[in-house]
């Protein structure tokens, strides 16, 4: 049975098709194209079976190379690995890229195998049969890497639905318990417009806005609700927790406080505490949401997405804990301007020399 009739038989028995079934098509359709020429029909057998060598696995490699171009231009940021590492497995992106970097490497070293054997051969039928048996060893190749890319193709389809944060630039991390103001709370601060609803578990994927702080572009992010619940979390948890410990500058941690929230103010701030161990290196600004309904005695801000209220307590806790990136002057030099020097005065042409009768002038 041809290598395409069997690739599409196994199509039809496993209901998806893996990503080798377009590639393999791909590269033999264009290899059955070619149209060598030559003076004897024996020769141009043996151009043609050198050319389908060369086309059929320069465009599996040309396909392969574009499984993996996501993950080298750019390359992932450390944040973004440890987001794949906590949904995929810590070594689930290097180890299938690694694979395809095997596969490459021995589809490389198999077409230069068979130029060469091919240069040897003799007959029809032995040219035939080299060529049958290299595209039975290159289809192997592909379908090895089937799951590997697969999974890159599933990483990247999770990296392009998160936002790519500037590593250099400080980042708020808004965090809390599920249904408790966060996304409200980002929509004011910055100019993200997050999706907003009375119900919990409305954001379940971290989301960015921006903010100015007059000297940096802060990065506020929003994250999906945390239950709290040690050793056992959600994928949605998981990125939470993975932000807060990756991308975080500073930790807005939300507080509701009111009688509209599923879970009391003791779970919270538990959570809190929890936290503030696992992650004792990042400062953390407390504020109770929903000022507008409900307060208690506390030392924490009270703040009110809705009404504004406390909001701009809130910026100056938040920019005391962010360092300026760069050194800013002081505010004198910023201000006044440096004095010009005085202008001294252009001097004239030149007088010209007036010759003397009889004197000769140097």
């Amino acid at each position: 049975m041809p290598i395409r009739s069997r690739a599409l038989v196994r199509v039809k028995k496993e209901g998806t098709p893996p990503p080798s079934v377009a590639i393999l098509d791909t590269a033999f359709h264009r290899a059955s194209l070619v149209t060598p020429h030559g003076d004897t029909k024996s020769a141009r057998d043996r151009l043609r079976a050198e050319l389908k060598v060369v086309r059929s696995s320069a465009t599996v490699l040309r396909h392969l190379g574009l499984e993996t171009r996501r993950f080298r231009r750019p390359p992932p940021t450390d944040f973004e690995r440890s987001l794949v590492g906590a949904r995929f497995g810590d070594d689930a992106l290097d180890r299938s890229l690694l694979r395809i970097r095997r596969a490459e490497e021995r589809i490389r070293g198999l077409a230069r195998e068979e130029g060469r054997t091919l240069r040897g051969a003799e007959g029809p039928d032995e040219i035939g049969e080299r060529i049958r048996s290299f595209y039975g060893r290159l289809s192997s190749f592909v379908r090895e890497v089937d799951p590997d890319i697969s999974r890159l193709r599933a990483i990247g389809r999770f990296l392009d639905d998160r936002p790519r944060l500037d590593p250099a630039a400080p980042t708020l991390v808004v965090a809390g318990f599920p249904n408790v103001g966060k996304s409200s709370l980002v929509a004011r601060l910055s100019s993200a417009r997050p999706r907003v609803a009375d119900y919990p578990f409305t954001t379940l994927s971290i989301a960015v806005g921006h903010a100015d702080l007059g000297f940096d572009r802060l990065q506020v992010v929003d994250t999906p609700g945390v239950l709290g619940r040690a050793g056992r979390s959600n994928s949605a948890e998981t990125e939470t927790t993975t932000t807060v410990r990756g991308a975080a500058t500073v930790v807005l941690f939300v507080i509701d406080p009111s009688d509209r929230s599923e879970h009391s103010v003791a779970e919270q701030e538990s959570l809190l505490a929890r936290w503030r161990a696992e992650f004792p290196q990042l400062p953390f600004v407390v504020v109770e949401t929903k000022a507008d309904l409900a307060r208690r005695p506390s030392e924490n801000l009270k703040v009110s997405a809705t009404t504004g209220e406390g909001i701009d307590t809130l910026w100056k806790a938040i920019r005391a804990h962010v360092v300026p990136s760069g050194e800013l002057p002081p505010m004198e030099e910023s201000i006044v301007e440096p004095e010009s020097p005085p202008a001294t005065p252009e001097a004239g042409p030149p007088t010209p020399k007036r010759r003397k009768r009889g004197v000769a002038v140097p």
